[in-house]
């Protein structure tokens, strides 16, 4: 007959780790936020208390010289980026609480940027919101179709979802 063992005296499992926090990406293309991503952007951090980083993804011109003596930004004309607007998103995020981080990324490809940052911060939520005033509906299709192929987290894409 087998003996009951006394579990009081058998080492302790190892606890469950927590799961780490990834954060919400809200992702724009060198333009405003579109209210509607903002909204899920800010709501889903909120609700599941991780950082949002907000990732205005500008394409880098090719040109040489002036990035060399300027820097990224001296390459992008101040009307080519809504650089205020998006601010302003960060700011409002801030406002509310939470933690927010800005980047301003420079690229001469900016979706396989967008898609790095998605992989290096190993994000929960990808939102993709430029306004949809200011991005044509065609170039909006492609790159969500692109980062929804390539990405292994939930993507959600203004204005619909």
């Amino acid at each position: 007959m087998p003996a009951i063992k006394d579990r009081r005296d058998a080492p302790a499992l190892p606890a469950l780790s927590e799961s780490r926090a990834r954060p919400v990406i809200l992702a724009t293309l060198s333009v405003r936020v579109d209210p509607s991503a903002e909204r899920m952007a800010f709501e889903s951090a909120q609700e599941a208390g991780v950082p949002l980083v907000i990732a205005n993804m500008l394409k880098l011109p090719a040109w040489p010289t002036t990035v060399g003596l300027g820097g990224p930004s001296a390459a992008v004309l101040p009307h080519e980026e809504d650089l205020e607007e998006v601010r302003a998103t960060a700011r409002r995020a801030a406002e509310l609480g939470l933690r927010t981080e800005l980047l301003r990324i420079f690229s001469r490809r900016p979706v396989s940027a967008l898609l790095e940052i998605v992989s290096e911060r190993d994000a929960g939520l990808l939102v993709l919101g430029p306004h949809l005033e200011r991005t044509s509906p065609r170039r909006l299709r492609t790159v969500a179709r692109r980062v929804r192929k390539s990405v292994g987290c939930l993507v959600w894409v203004a204005p619909d979802g």
